[in-house]
C-alpha cells in the first residue's frame, strides 16, 4: 500500500487503515524502531508479559530460591506476632 506523509505540527505523520492495523495486532501502544532505511511499528509488549510463566519454569528449575540470607529487623524480633 502507498502513503502520503502528512503534516502534524513539526512531525510527519502516516494514516494506516483498519484492516491492515487489525492484521498487524497493532492497538493503542507501540513500539518503532529504525531498522537501517525502514520504520518497523510492533505491538508493544505488555507489562509483566510472559512473567507468570518464567517463574514457573524457574521453580521447575529451582532457580526461585532466595540469593541472600533473610536478615531479620528490629520489627522481626520484637513486635511482629503471628495469630
Amino acid at each position: 500500500m502507498r502513503s502520503r506523509l502528512i503534516k502534524i505540527g513539526n512531525s510527519r505523520g502516516v494514516r494506516l487503515a483498519k484492516p491492515m492495523l487489525e492484521e498487524a495486532g497493532l492497538t493503542d501502544a507501540v513500539e518503532i524502531h529504525v531498522r537501517g532505511r525502514s520504520i518497523v511499528i510492533t505491538p508493544a509488549a505488555k507489562v509483566r508479559e510472559g512473567w507468570a510463566e518464567h517463574a514457573r519454569l524457574g521453580a521447575l528449575r529451582g532457580d526461585d530460591r532466595l540469593l541472600d540470607t533473610p536478615a531479620p529487623t528490629k520489627f522481626d524480633e520484637e513486635e511482629w506476632v503471628w495469630e
